[in-house]
């Protein structure tokens, strides 16, 4: 007898200890704290897709941007004593305004809430934006806007590769070409301090870079350069050329043209 109980026991334990071990593989397609159970919980359906968190997130920031970089714009047209600086400034004004738009048509439509003034970093910066003047003033503009703008063009980035958001996606679509115009404007003005962007970047940075060795001097072999090999003929053209950096063409048709909506 106490021998059928010692095997029972084993045998209970074993069941037990297997079934320990299974349970997280059964259960993890449910188990909270994942990626996807995060992405099912934070999205809602309507009519042009899931909306998400990062979705609405998205169009907070978007609108948060034309808060604080159109007043900065229309100060700089004011104060600014480089013109490059005043033709950025320019740029800001004209591509928020548009911008701002459709964010207010798409938020109305999703029904997001949006903010109605900065947040405080952003009237931090514009604080300090009025406290400059003269060479500082061109100065901090360019590198204030520059680096704002190049951060959201990373969520841009991500928004537009992963919504499934009709209209998130258009606006991040024209999000993306409002903000390169920006940086290409803020870039042009010469003022861009890029070793402080580098080294912020750098700081928050966690994964080792990758890529192939420094150079040591001596030239390396010429690559091959990459051209088709059928017979059919490209007739597409690049949309901009080598050379100095120009303003990017923002002109689009007004929010729902064409669309009915």
């Amino acid at each position: 007898m106490r021998r059928i109980n010692g095997t029972a026991l084993i045998i209970a334990a074993l069941v037990a200890t297997v079934g320990a071990l299974a349970f997280p593989v059964w259960s993890y397609a449910d188990r909270s704290g994942t990626g996807q159970s995060n992405l099912n919980a934070s999205s809602v359906a309507t009519q042009w897709g899931p909306l998400t968190a990062t979705d609405r997130d998205f169009l907070v920031k978007v609108r948060l941007a034309g808060l604080w970089e159109l007043p900065a714009g229309q100060q700089a047209i004011e104060r600014a004593p480089s013109q490059a600086i005043k033709e950025a400034g320019d740029h800001l004004i004209v591509g928020h305004t548009d911008l701002d738009l459709r964010a207010r048509d798409v938020a109305a439509k999703l029904g997001v809430e949006l903010p109605n003034q900065p947040n405080e970093q952003q009237q931090g910066w514009l604080r300090e934006l009025s406290a400059a003047s003269g060479r500082e003033y061109d100065y901090k503009f360019a590198n204030l806007l520059r680096n704002a703008h190049g951060k959201v063009f990373a969520l841009i980035a991500q928004v537009r590769h992963t919504t499934r958001n009709t209209l998130i996606r258009q606006l991040a679509s024209d999000a993306n070409q409002t903000v390169l115009d920006h940086i290409t404007m803020l870039e042009a003005t010469g003022m861009v301090d890029f070793d402080a962007i580098a080294n912020e970047a750098a700081g928050g940075a966690t994964a080792s870079p990758t890529g192939p060795p420094p150079p040591d001097g001596n030239l390396p072999p010429a690559p091959t350069p990459v051209a088709p090999t059928g017979e059919n003929q490209a007739t597409s053209r690049p949309s901009t050329q080598p050379g100095p950096p120009t303003a990017v063409n923002t002109d689009r048709p007004a929010p729902g043209a064409g669309t009915g909506g």
